[in-house]
This record gives C-alpha cells, sequence and structure tokens, in this order.
C-alpha cells in the first residue's frame, strides 16, 4: 500500500465492520471541521471593526484576510502525507491546535499577531477534511464512506453560516469582536484535547522511516496530467464567488450596496453557504444516479451564474428574501464535482495526493484573488464610501469566473459511471 493513497486507505479497517474508536474520533473531527469554517467566514461580520483596529486600508484587510488561504494551499500538500505517513493522533491533533493558536491570536489587537494567527488558522484548517475522511475510511464499513463525506461536508458549510448568521449577534451584543476570537479559540483548544485522546494510536506505516520526499513522489503522477490542471482550475474558480466572495465581501455587499439592515445582511449572507449545504449532497447524488459528472457540473455552474448576476444587476425585490443567496449556494455544491474527477482521472496510488493537489490549486486561486479584490474595490471607490455600483463592478469578476468555469468544464474528460460502460 503506497503511503500517498492517505485519505482513501480503507481496507484494513473500513473492509467490513465498525471500528467504534475511529467513528468517535471522526464525530469530533466533524466539530474540528465545523470551527474551521466559522474563523474563516466570521470576519466577513466584523470588517469595520477589523479595519479600524489594525489601521489597514481595503487592500491590507484583504491581504490580511487572505494569508489564511495562502497557508492552507501551502499545508493541503503536506496534510495528507503527514496522516498517512504517522497516523492521526498526533498530526491532527496538531493541526487543532494551530487553528486554535491562531484564532486566538486574531483576537490581539496587533497586526503583526493577527496576521501569524490567520496564517495558522490556514495551516490547521487544512488536515480538517482530510483528516476527517481519513478517520472516517478507518472506522467505518466502506459502503457508508461515501456518506461520511457528504455529512462532513455539510457540517463545514453549517460552520460557514454560523460564523456569520451566530458571530455577528455576539460581537454587537454580549462580546467585543476580540472575545468572540478567544473564546472561539478557547472551544478549538478543548476539541484538540478531545480529538487527541479519542484517536487511537496506530502502528506506524512500514515505509515511515522512509525518505520524506519519497512521501510527495506521487504528486508528479498528479500534476503531469493535465486533467489535474484543469479539475483544479475548474473548483477553484467556483469557489471564489463563495470563499472571497459571499465569506468575505457578502455582508458589507448587501449592508452598504443594497442598503439592508446589518442583520438582515448578515442572514442573506449565510444563505450562501446554507445552500452549499444542500447543493454539494444533491448535485454530487444526482451525478451518481445519472452515471455522469459533467452535465451536473455544468448544471449547478450555470444556476450559479444565473444566480449571481440576478444579484449583481436586479433590484434587490425582485425576489424573495434569501432565495438568490441560497440558490447561489445551492449551484456551488458543484464544485465539489470536480473533486471526484481528479481520483477518477489519476491512479488509485495517487489518489490521496490527487486530493490534496486539487485543494492546493483551488486555495491558490482564493489567496490571489482575494486581495485584489480588495486593491479593486478601493481603487474604484478612490477615497469615497462603497456604493452598490462599486460593488457590481468588483464583483464581476466572480460572474467571470463561474462562466469561465463552464468552458473550463466542457475539457474535462466524463469519468461517471455510464462514460465507463461505453465501448
Amino acid at each position: 500500500m503506497s503511503a500517498q493513497t492517505v485519505v482513501f486507505r480503507t481496507a484494513k479497517p473500513a473492509a467490513s465492520v465498525f471500528q467504534a474508536a475511529f467513528v468517535v474520533a471522526w464525530l469530533f473531527c466533524l466539530l474540528f471541521y465545523f470551527m474551521e469554517y466559522a474563523v474563516r467566514s466570521a470576519p466577513s461580520v466584523m470588517l469595520p471593526e477589523l479595519t479600524k483596529a489594525f489601521g489597514l486600508t481595503t487592500v491590507g484587510l484583504s491581504s490580511l484576510l487572505g494569508l489564511y488561504f495562502y497557508s492552507y494551499a501551502a499545508f493541503a500538500i503536506l496534510a495528507g502525507a503527514a496522516v498517512d505517513r504517522w497516523g492521526a493522533k498526533y498530526t491532527v491533533s496538531i493541526g487543532v491546535l494551530l487553528l486554535a493558536l491562531g484564532t486566538a491570536m486574531f483576537g490581539v489587537e496587533i497586526s503583526w499577531v493577527a496576521a501569524v494567527g490567520r496564517f495558522l488558522q490556514g495551516a490547521g484548517a487544512a488536515f480538517a477534511f482530510i483528516a476527517a475522511v481519513y478517520l472516517a475510511a478507518h472506522g467505518l464499513p466502506a459502503r457508508y464512506i461515501a456518506s461520511a463525506i457528504g455529512v462532513t461536508q455539510c457540517i463545514g458549510m453549517l460552520g460557514g453560516a454560523a460564523g456569520q448568521f451566530v458571530a455577528a449577534p455576539l460581537i454587537h451584543g454580549p462580546l467585543v469582536w476580540q472575545q468572540f476570537w478567544f473564546y472561539s479559540g478557547g472551544i478549538t483548544l478543548l476539541i484538540a484535547v478531545a480529538m487527541f485522546m479519542a484517536t487511537p494510536r496506530e502502528p506506524r506505516a512500514a515505509d515511515a522511516q522512509a525518505s520524506i520526499w519519497s512521501t510527495f513522489a506521487p504528486y508528479k503522477t498528479v500534476l503531469a496530467n493535465p486533467q489535474s490542471w484543469l479539475c483544479g482550475l475548474c473548483a477553484g474558480l467556483l469557489f471564489l464567488p463563495t470563499t472571497v466572495g459571499a465569506m468575505t465581501w457578502g455582508v458589507a455587499f448587501m449592508h452598504d450596496g443594497w442598503q439592508l439592515g446589518y442583520a438582515q445582511a448578515v442572514d442573506r449572507a449565510a444563505m450562501v453557504p446554507i445552500g452549499w449545504v444542500f447543493g454539494c449532497p444533491v448535485l454530487g447524488y444526482l451525478a451518481d444516479f445519472i452515471g455522469r459528472r459533467k452535465p451536473l457540473l455544468i448544471a449547478g455552474a450555470a444556476l450559479m451564474l444565473a444566480a449571481m448576476l440576478a444579484i449583481l444587476y436586479l433590484p434587490p425585490e425582485t425576489f424573495p428574501p434569501y432565495v438568490l443567496a441560497f440558490l447561489l449556494g445551492f449551484g456551488s455544491g458543484a464544485a465539489m464535482i470536480p473533486y471526484s474527477i481528479i481520483k477518477e482521472v489519476n491512479p488509485d496510488n495517487a489518489k490521496g495526493s490527487a486530493t490534496g493537489a486539487i485543494n492546493f490549486l483551488v486555495f491558490v486561486m482564493s489567496a490571489l484573488v482575494a486581495p485584489a479584490v480588495g486593491w479593486w474595490l478601493q481603487r474604484l471607490a478612490d477615497g469615497g464610501p462603497f456604493t452598490l455600483n462599486i460593488f457590481v463592478k468588483a464583483d464581476s469578476i466572480f460572474a467571470a469566473a463561474i462562466a469561465l468555469a463552464v468552458v473550463v468544464a466542457c475539457f474535462l474528460k466524463e469519468t461517471g459511471s455510464e462514460a465507463q460502460k461505453a465501448p
């Protein structure tokens, strides 16, 4: 067994029976994944407070928040290899600890400390999804793994929604924004302790003494495959409207652009990850049901594009509240389909590395676009307030990204079961 089939190495514990200890560890890891998404999205409801506290421009704040994506991208490559090489007990606990430390540091009203904290948040968060699927694969029979992955993704997006609609009333009620980060860090620290205690110790892999560089050998196979790059590009483009758009600038767009009340702006922005909670499993199930990946990928992207264009160019009262944000999130569930395709276009001994590679590509794109959007907003405003017209011009980049993703999807290889039956 290659050391790089990290997430999908299920043969030993997942062959036929439940492994209770791994299932318990997986349940705690769901809390880890929830907190990862919550701290990713929470800054969107406190942009004015962060700007004032750190004395940053719009570009500076975007760059600060974008550090999360840089470290996530880098550590996505390391996380899978580390878990497979040394097991989950120590590596995953270290990941949760990094998230806890980074979350607490972000509440310190010193810009460089917050920057280090945001970087650590992304570094720790990179372990969450890989760890959750790894533990589920070792604790559940193989027939339940797909369902476990769906549950994992849903819990993560619920965390993304909670980072907005729970954080907003807290920081404008019983807590100041700094306390939110301190308490969130404390909660995450408790999860780290629980995970360390609950996760079983595993025998070291036979190749654990091999050169560290050998761990990354399958990445050469993955990155030499043009389809891998197309999958990463397609998924990355579809993630931008949620990771950079809704989870960073969504509240500001609706509050300053649409002139909605703050609470309503937060609730509407939070409907994007709620839509993802439903869209991801539904679109994934339909793709499996019809045995085709590309039609559902393109259909989800088309729904995203329609919702994005309606948000940008139609009056807010055209549709009932929350509908467009929900549809945008629902359609963005299609962004997970390239994760299936990249595994299916690469050999079995590189499937774990394929997951790490697509995570890397997706979050590098988010890291590059996040500060670029902030710069574009600042340039359009030219020292003035952010208006609806400014947001529409800046956010048109997200509509263009979705349209480009549809074009890229046309060049992906169809890997569904029906395509495999074809002579």
